[in-house]
């Protein structure tokens, strides 16, 4: 740990670490280096005077982030365990808040032991010397539930978890239900449990980016179009797959429901035995394009034979026409964050800086919102960008 004792003459001073690492976030606060006291020059006379009054002592800890709540993160390092408020700092880490992860505290004040009650925390960002990096990891389990913000699964060894998947990839190639076993591939560690005989893992931080029934994710390319010029036989005009546009109201398991396009009756859609593939995530709001075999025409969709499903591809759509949405709770913010706790469950951070804010309240703690969000801009971290907040 590293400390500085800088003196500034009025409440004007004002500094950026944007881009910096935390040794060059600290040095820079003095142009030299110099980690004394620094003086400074009088504008009415060339006398150097310390102005002791106003000296701001600035510090640094890094740490392993063990969890983190909207408002306030626990960061453990070798010797001790701390709880910060985080309230009013703005969160920089590149991969988020994810359990596990090395990160650095900047703040203002003295610390007292371990007790964070005096210091001012301006920001939480990457450890620049980080000693392990976070590594891409696989869990493999039976599913026992997915919604649209999380999926719970069950291992080998009985430890069930319950994984936030906001945006997450998700490719099963023989179809999804309840006992089918699946692969997570995911960023983080678990919080330490080593005196918790629980049967249950707390993934609430983690970083899933990708979940499928194949070990090895391997999108298959689409159908090709048939040629038009070609005589097609009455069998093969039959069978020609056909597609539907509709909008995803949300998942339960294998039940995907779904509102079709120009029509005011929801669907069920049994995902328990077809391809379904959407490549950023499951979430309300969003489109799919059902495939079936059949004539809409003249029968209901419940009498078409449905042979897949595809969701829209968010990496295709500007922040004007994106629609994936997450509904919950606001249970804590930071200065550019906000924290939802979603409606099953999940607990989801939004990076807010350029959201367009809807909301009466200004998004207080307590709020009930509608966040929409872009999936492609937070593939590798667990901070989601908000294009959009409102009142639910």
């Amino acid at each position: 740990m590293k400390k500085l004792l800088a003196a500034c003459v009025c409440a004007g001073l004002s500094f950026s670490f944007a881009g910096c690492s935390p040794e060059t976030i600290l040095e820079q606060f003095t142009s030299t280096g110099d980690t004394s006291v620094r003086e400074l020059t009088s504008s009415s006379d060339t006398t150097t005077e310390t102005e002791t009054k106003d000296r701001i002592y600035m510090d640094e800890l890094s740490g392993t982030l063990q969890d983190f709540s909207g408002s306030q993160l626990i960061l453990n390092t070798d010797s001790a365990s701390y709880v910060f408020n985080v309230s009013n700092a703005t969160l920089e880490c590149k991969g988020g808040m994810i359990t596990g992860d090395e990160i650095s505290i900047i703040y203002e004040g003295q610390l007292s032991g371990t007790d964070t009650g005096s210091v001012h925390v301006l920001k939480v960002v990457d450890e620049f010397h980080k000693k392990n990096k976070l590594k891409k990891r696989t869990a493999h389990g039976q599913v026992i539930s997915l919604t649209s913000n999380t999926i719970t699964i069950k291992s080998k060894k009985g430890k069930t978890a319950t994984y936030p998947i906001t945006g997450t990839k998700q490719y099963y190639q023989n179809g999804i239900k309840a006992g089918d076993w699946v692969y997570l591939t995911f960023k983080g560690k678990f919080p330490d449990t080593s005196n918790d005989s629980s049967v249950s893992l707390n993934a609430s931080h983690l970083k899933v980016l990708s979940i499928s029934d194949l070990k090895d994710l391997e999108i298959p390319d689409p159908t090709p179009t048939p040629d038009p010029k070609l005589t097609q036989t009455p069998e093969q005009i039959e069978n020609k797959e056909k597609q539907l546009l509709a909008t995803v109201q949300g998942v339960n398991l294998n039940i995907l429901r779904i509102l079709p396009a120009g029509s005011d009756t929801s669907f069920n859609l049994d995902m328990s035995a077809i391809p379904a593939y959407f490549k950023g995530g499951i979430a309300p709001g969003s489109h799919v394009n059902v495939t079936y075999i059949g004539d809409l025409e003249t029968t209901s969709l419940e009498e078409v034979r449905i042979i897949a499903v595809t969701g829209e591809d968010p990496d295709t759509i500007n922040d004007k026409h994106i629609s994936f949405t997450v509904t919950g709770t606001i249970i804590g913010s930071t200065a550019n964050t906000i924290t939802v706790q979603t409606d099953d469950g999940a607990i989801d951070t939004f990076r807010t800086e350029n959201a367009q804010d809807l909301t009466a309240g200004g998004m207080e703690y307590g709020d009930y919102v509608c966040v929409t969000f872009h999936p492609s801009k937070s593939k590798s971290s667990n901070i989601y960008t908000a294009i959009k907040v409102q009142d639910a």
